[in-house]
């Protein structure tokens, strides 16, 4: 049996192995199926982090925390979880996709979400041939092209951004006038040239042919439609958290969730089953930022290693 297990290798996932490790216990296993970094590693811009004021992407900006948090010992296993469940003896059990289990006295889920699909015709379609959620990603495929962005949020502005460095222009397509993005991140993407704003619109549908997408339909309020010739869109409209590894073998949850399937937690990451933490973008109200999901996995990581020294 494992001392602790964390499920997910992104910022929350590796401090909570750094804090762990670091804090004594001698046998903890991260579970992560990739490279450990999250999904911060698919941001072309890195620079609100405390104390790093060199702006760099997300990629670039992970590659030292691998290397520290498996510095006092953490194991990384390249294994995915498929859920957990707790034993009579209080132990956890983790049973991972390949039919293996591996148990262990405590457990921090730190899985994350992913980027939600906008629901237009055609996204399915042609997700992966034009349609994209990672401008560091595809962004290069389109150099000196068109290409339109959809979202109002922080990622959206940033990723357009970036864009109009590689492409010839960038549509931003968002379905309000005002914008959740930062205020100095609006003007910014204001002030440049190549973006323009296509503001009280949605994107009706998204096709082309067989080599992939070859334009975006653009509608608005009045019902207007706007046929945009261009060979790719990316799409940033939030978040899914990814909660499956908390279901049980009927489906339902091992933890009390909110409406939305985020783990409810208290000030110590606790969740309402002992033994069991919920870090990052995963659990209730997170607010989607490295610096808090590396502070959760922190504060997880002693609040179980509290537990684990009350079970002796």
């Amino acid at each position: 049996m494992i001392d602790l297990a964390i499920i997910g290798g992104g910022p929350a996932g590796l401090s909570a192995g750094l804090y762990a490790t670091r804090g004594g216990l001698k046998n903890v296993v991260m579970f992560e199926m990739g490279m450990p970094g999250g999904q911060i590693t698919g941001s072309s811009e890195m620079e609100n982090y405390p104390g790093v004021s060199t702006v760099m992407d997300g990629m670039s900006f992970m590659a030292p925390w691998q290397e520290q948090c498996f510095r006092f010992g953490l194991k990384h296993e390249m294994k995915n979880v498929a859920r957990v469940s707790k034993n009579s003896d209080e132990s956890f059990s983790i049973f991972l996709d390949d039919g293996g289990e591996i148990r262990a006295k405590a457990v921090i889920v730190c899985t994350g979400s992913e980027p939600r699909r906008a629901g237009f015709k055609g996204e399915n379609e042609f997700f992966g041939r034009g349609v994209s959620t990672c401008a560091t990603c595809d962004g290069f495929f389109y150099k000196n092209k068109e290409v339109a962005v959809l979202g109002g949020g922080d990622t959206a502005l940033e990723e357009a951004i970036y864009l109009a460095n590689i492409v010839s222009k960038v549509y931003l397509i968002h379905r309000r006038d005002g914008f959740r993005a930062a205020p100095i991140t609006v003007e910014k993407a204001k002030k440049n040239e190549k973006i323009e704003f296509i503001t009280n619109a949605v994107v009706d549908e998204v096709y082309g042919d067989q080599s992939g997408v070859t334009g975006v339909k653009v509608k608005f309020k009045n019902g207007d439609i706007r046929d945009l010739k261009v060979p790719g869109i990316f799409t940033f409209v939030g978040l899914n958290v990814r909660n499956s590894v908390i279901k049980d073998e009927n489906g339902n949850f091992i933890c009390e969730t909110t409406q939305s399937g985020q783990i409810k937690v208290d000030l110590k990451m606790q969740t309402s089953l002992k033994g069991l933490y919920a870090a990052g973008d995963i659990r209730q109200d997170a607010p989607k930022q490295v610096v808090s999901a590396a502070g959760d996995g922190a504060v997880a990581a002693l609040s179980a290693m509290s537990y684990i020294e009350s079970l002796k």
